[in-house]
């Protein structure tokens, strides 16, 4: 039996989706029982080295970043040019649309709109769409160099990992979870270890916003930034941290209460390993090997990493990969419901 949620089927606010790409005009149809506009789309060539590619409905379409480098936000005329009821549409640009490539795209739903003013220093606009049934917010807001500037969320609960990404200027994208704790971050885009944000970033978090200091990276005067914030939803998403134990098949056990859709994966206390992404679509029956990183342009890989999905959770399996499973090492995790 599922863990009670408020959402009675995740579907409604994520999806994957694999299509086939063909460098032209193509709308891309969710395949799930439910439709779903989605407000958070998160592209990636499977077979070839192009970029990530993240569009939200927030900062708008054609409005492309990359979770693999630390560019400045590009605005890419034929790129993904429309949210559709039940799916996306893309114009010719090949790194989403690849002529005859595979591609997986993850789809988030947030859906309801937010606006208004910050608070700390001068007020600054921010909008943004959100959802606190499924535990996402989107949140672009403009800095303002205020040591104690306060962006809302609009989450009901404090948000247990939040990115942040400057959209006007090259800039590294800011990774902060409180199992870590707000005093550390790490960045998306390399394979630093967690290390201390010396009063930097986001200084704390509570049910209604996050307070950012004065920094250059996330809050410059007049300067656009996004804010993806989450929290762990009963049934639906989780948040946490697991301790790998090393063994080749009996790997460390992570119980969610229900059955993974995907899951992000990343080491936290020693650099050198990246995000690793696994899903069911991509790899619908265990073992499930078809890995793909947030930080790195690389194809799919088959065989680096391993992890089998359950029921109720996850177990990440292998005696030499300490991407997801090295003895002792602790891993910050995201996972969303089947």
């Amino acid at each position: 039996m599922a863990a009670y949620t408020a959402i009675d089927n995740p579907e409604l606010y994520f999806q994957s989706k694999i299509f086939t790409g063909n460098e032209s005009t193509l709308a891309v149809t969710f395949d799930g029982d439910e439709n779903m506009q989605a407000d958070w789309v998160w592209i990636k060539n499977r077979a070839d080295t192009y970029n990530h590619s993240w569009f939200d409905s927030v900062r708008g379409v054609t409005k492309r970043i990359a979770s693999n480098n630390d560019g400045a936000e590009a605005t890419v005329a034929a790129s993904l040019t429309a949210f559709d009821s039940n799916g996306f549409t893309l114009g010719n640009d090949t790194t989403a649309n690849a002529p005859s490539n595979s591609h997986i795209s993850w789809n988030w739903k947030a859906g309801t709109s937010v606006s208004g003013n910050t608070s700390g220093g001068t007020a600054k606009a921010y909008s943004g769409s959100v959802s606190t049934d499924a535990g996402i917010s989107i949140i672009t807001y403009l800095g303002n160099d205020n040591s104690a500037h306060v962006i809302p969320h609009h989450l009901g609960v404090s948000p247990e990992l939040t990115i942040i990404k400057e959209r006007s200027n090259d800039d590294i994208w800011v990774v902060q979870n409180v199992y870590s704790g707000f005093g550390n971050y790490m960045t998306l885009h390399t394979t630093n270890a967690s290390t201390t944000t010396g009063g930097n970033f986001i200084t704390s978090v509570s049910s209604s916003a996050v307070t950012m200091n004065e920094n250059a990276v996330n809050n410059a005067d007049d300067e656009s930034y996004i804010l993806y914030s989450f929290a762990s939803k009963q049934g639906y998403s989780k948040i946490g941290t697991y301790t790998g134990n090393g063994h080749a098949t009996l790997g460390t056990y992570v119980h969610l209460g229900f059955s993974p859709a995907m899951v992000i994966i990343r080491r936290t206390n020693s650099a050198g390993e990246g995000w690793s992404i696994f899903d069911n679509k991509r790899s619908p029956h265990n073992v499930m090997s078809n890995e793909l990183r947030a930080d790195v342009t690389s194809a799919e890989a088959t065989s680096n990493h391993q992890i089998d999905f359950y029921s109720t959770g996850f177990k990440p399996k292998g005696s030499t990969v300490t991407g997801i499973n090295a003895s002792g090492d602790t891993y910050l995790y995201y996972a969303v419901a089947e």
